[in-house]
Parts: C-alpha cells; structure tokens; sequence
C-alpha cells in the first residue's frame, strides 16, 4: 500500500515538473519571438547610482585643473556616462595676521579658493569603488575631493548673478516698476 502511494505521488509530481518545463519552454519561445534579443542584453546587470557629483576644491589653480583633467580622464576610459563637468566662480578670502599683543597689522594674505565637478550618470556599483580608488590614489597635495549627490542649491550656484542687470531691475523697481501697455 505504501509503494502505492508513493508511485501516484512520484507520478503526480513528475507530470506537474514536465508540464512546468513546457510551459517555460513555451514562455521562452514567445518572449523570443516578440521581443528580440538585444531588450535583455540592454539591461542593466548591476544596481546604478543616479546622479553624482565629484568636487574638487583647491587653492592652486594650474593644480586643480589638471587633476580635473585627470580625473574626466579616467571616468572616460572607465566608459562612466559624463553628463557635465563646469567649474564654480572662485572664492576669495582676506587672511589678516597680527603682531603678538596688538592690533597693528603684521601681514595680510589674499586667498582664492577654485571649485571644479564632473557629474556623472549611471554609474554602476561594481565599477564606482574602483572610480574612487583610482581618483583617491592621485590626488595631488592641496587638492580637497569629495563626492556628493546633486541638488537645486548645487545648480543654482554654479552660475554667476549679473550686477547690472541687478541693479538695473533695482532702479526699475524704485522708479514705480515697468509700465503696462495697452493693446
């Protein structure tokens, strides 16, 4: 009675895996027919990151440039999608230094401070740790390098306000505002 039993079961189960692998067969046969092979050798095998931004910040500019020549360099030959690369308006600081127990000036420095980025798109998860190493292992002296993820504050920095036309819109405004026309 039991080898009974265990021969409908064994005969259940083999019908219900050879029915599974027809059905695959038939999946695979009409996923082939109506989509070509090139929409699966499209997908990406890897998660990806979306948008990140490298900066790089120094106070030496022929230094930073070509470190960021560099490091586009590298992203090209590593095939990372480059969507922008632009620099930021320089910073400028004023360093004063006193003498020792007075307020008589000793020396005064002027300082800038550059910032480059490249943004890129897409990076794939294995290939961004080695981006990395290779970019950390050559960083020049004096050069500060960080990755950050995009924002509008990021964006909207980047460009440079026009004083005149600032200052224009100022009078403008003053004056009453723009007149209005009549059609």
């Amino acid at each position: 009675m039991l080898r009974f039993s265990t021969q409908i079961i064994s005969k259940n189960f083999l019908s219900n895996v050879e029915s599974c692998i027809i059905n695959n067969n038939i999946k695979r046969f009409y996923a082939s027919l109506y989509n070509p092979p090139y929409l699966e050798l499209m997908k990406k095998k890897h998660p990806t990151y979306d948008v990140i931004n490298v900066k790089m910040t120094g106070y030496d500019f022929t230094v930073l440039e070509s470190y960021h020549k560099f490091v586009h360099k590298i992203a090209k030959s590593l095939d990372l999608e480059i969507e922008e690369s632009w620099a930021h308006p320089p910073k400028k600081t004023k360093i004063i230094r006193y003498k020792p127990n007075s307020t008589n000036i000793e020396a005064e420095y002027s300082l800038t401070a550059y910032e480059r980025y490249i943004q890129l798109a897409d990076v794939e998860s294995p290939i961004y740790p080695v981006f990395l190493r290779f970019i950390q292992a050559a960083i020049p002296e004096g050069i500060k390098l960080s990755v950050v993820h995009h924002t509008d504050l990021t964006e909207e920095s980047r460009y440079v306000p026009d004083k005149e036309l600032l200052d224009l819109k100022a009078q403008l405004e003053a004056a009453g505002g723009p007149l209005k026309t009549r059609k």
